[in-house]
């Protein structure tokens, strides 16, 4: 091998831009290896290069999984340039000194996005090469430059020609994105392979379908109302977090803090109006996902929501009919607030909505009508492109690595707080009043009189709002619309006195209303006061020590009352 400067490896599964940023390396005096298809495409543009099985004398075996893994390599990338003893031992057995790496990874996350791969294809796309020399050249960035995506060829490209090499920042820069984009790559492996083991697929030919989606084929124990852990899908130890910087927000909760959204948010929602988000739009607008996705294929639903919590929501024949209920809990919580539909947002809802100053409205889609007339004021339109569970992001690979179902809390300091989505499956949920005794659901009446179908219609709307505010929660419903929503209180009672107060200044009147609780009524006094407000049913989880007191209250007072036996808190 003729003397040069200094080596360079290139071993890329994308080709875009690697024969420009090579020929820099060449005028530059710098000797190029390269293995495979790589090597013919920098002998197709009229580059001389070594063959990777001609430096080492070793030849590639095993299908081309050995190859990279070589001192000849490791020992050109590790070496420390001013030391002696390392310099010494790198001429006794005529290694060269290795300053670029040029690696991109196999293409696992590709790979596991096809329905037809097989685990046998899935396992060889497992990079083992190209990790090793990337984290050798990263660990010695004062001295090696890695490079693993094409958008940081033309930088480096720059440097090489002004200097012969990089500069040390520029290196330093790219030894932490490598280590973050192996972080990220990892990531996807184990969560893949935690996948396949979960749910036994074991045979190397076999296709994987679905695995990489953990929307899909979830195995559920054969125990439905069992508390503990009904999916089998165990919180990871250790917890990784790796995710791209999607883009930089407004401002962070106030407007001195620097906020910044990553992950997958643009799988969810796509922004096509309006000024640039901000951390609190972000959390409003997934909130507001949350809740919508509970009336998904009901007849036109909207809700509006302020600092993340429900203030009024509707149902009707129309969106804009529905909008008519949602304002009526509470005029004066929406303004500023999010605004959601479950469908199409259509020209009527959309002129309704005008006189309203919001921070953003989000639906699945908006006729042209209704983005003419919207985009006509500077609020936040979004797209609603994957209602939840939010709290997985389906597409796998190596810059953008899901994660499993569970919400993660910061803490600050290193410190974090993990937990399952709060999904309760569908048969908890009665879908007639016949379920309710029948054995299907873990709803029970505990009272002396069954609730009404309007009654219980109020329940199941009440219900699948109540689980999206903040505890403690109290919401009054009728079977289409909120009527008062009490939230956040240190006490249960003080949340339905709110509520109750709100419906009043909204002259809506709770008679015949359905009260519901995110988690027991602790004493009979919450119940109690939500029977001299009006409401004629109640539906709690249930499980307080004094649950007969609360049950005979209720009897008492001639209510009907529905246990869910699962509790919705929200913190």
């Amino acid at each position: 091998m003729a003397k040069k400067n200094s080596c360079a490896l290139l071993s890329v599964s994308d080709k875009t831009g690697i024969v420009s940023l090579a020929r820099i390396l060449a005028d530059a005096d710098v000797c190029l290896i390269s293995t495979g298809g790589t090597a013919k495409a920098l002998r197709s543009a009229g580059l001389e290069v070594v063959k990777m099985s001609d430096y080492t004398g070793f030849p590639e075996m095993l299908g081309g999984r050995l190859k990279t893994l070589h001192p000849k390599v490791h020992g050109g990338l590790l070496y420390l340039r001013d030391n002696p003893a390392h310099e010494s031992a790198l001429a006794e057995r005529q290694m060269e000194s290795i300053d670029f790496v040029i690696v991109n990874l196999y293409p696992f996350g590709d790979t596991i996005n096809r329905p037809d791969a097989t685990l046998a294809e899935v396992l060889e796309n497992i990079d083992i090469g190209g990790p090793a020399m990337i984290r050798s050249a990263a660990k010695n960035y004062r001295n090696v430059t890695v490079v693993m995506e094409p958008a940081d060829y033309d930088a480096v490209g720059r440097e090489v020609q002004k200097y012969g090499k990089t500069a040390l920042p520029m290196r330093h820069f790219l030894a932490a994105k490598a280590f973050s984009k192996l972080a990220s790559y990892d990531q996807a492996v184990s969560f893949f392979l935690n996948r396949a083991h979960e749910l036994q697929i074991q045979e190397p030919q076999a296709p994987i379908g679905d695995l990489c989606d953990p929307r899909k084929n979830r195995q559920l124990r054969s125990d439905p109302f069992k508390e503990k852990s009904t999916i089998v899908e165990p919180l990871p130890d250790p917890l990784q977090i790796s995710a791209p910087l999607v883009q930089t927000l407004r401002y962070g909760e106030n407007p001195h803090q620097k906020a910044a959204l990553y992950g997958c948010f643009p799988d969810r929602f796509s922004q096509i109006h309006g000024k640039k988000l901000s951390y609190n739009n972000v959390l409003d607008l997934n909130a507001a996902a949350a809740l919508i996705s509970e009336f998904a294929g009901a007849p036109p639903t909207l809700a509006i929501l302020k600092h993340a919590n429900p203030c009024g929501m509707g149902q009707g024949g129309s969106l804009k009919e529905a909008w008519e209920k949602a304002l009526a809990t509470d005029r004066q919580a929406a303004f500023g607030g999010i605004i959601i539909a479950n469908t199409v947002l259509d020209a009527p809802c959309a002129k309704a909505l005008i006189p309203i100053f919001c921070e953003g409205i989000a639906a699945p889609n908006f006729t042209p009508e209704a983005l003419e007339i919207l985009k006509k004021k500077n609020t936040l339109l979004v797209k609603a492109l994957c209602l939840p569970p939010l709290n997985f992001c389906p597409k796998i690979d190596e810059s953008d690595p899901p994660m499993t179902s569970m919400q993660i809390r910061d803490l600050g300091g290193m410190v974090y707080l993990a937990q399952s989505v709060d999904e309760s499956p569908k048969s908890w949920e009665p879908n007639s009043l016949a379920d309710l005794d029948s054995g299907k659901t873990r709803w029970k009446t505990v009272t002396k009189r069954d609730p009404s179908e309007a009654e219980f219609t109020a329940m199941k709307f009440g219900w699948r709002i109540v689980k999206h505010v903040k505890s403690n929660a109290v919401v009054y419903a009728s079977s289409d619309r909120t009527l008062g929503i009490g939230a956040g209180q240190m006490s249960r009672v003080d949340s339905s006195q709110i509520a109750i107060w709100k419906a009043g200044e909204a002259k809506l009147p709770l008679a015949g209303s359905a009260v519901c609780s995110d988690a027991f009524f602790p004493f009979a006094d919450g119940l109690i006061a939500a029977a001299k407000a009006g409401a004629t049913a109640a539906i709690q989880p249930g499980g307080s020590m004094r649950d007969t007191e609360v049950i005979a209250a209720a009897d008492e007072r001639g209510m009907a009352m529905i246990f869910t036996h699962r509790r919705c808190f929200l913190h």
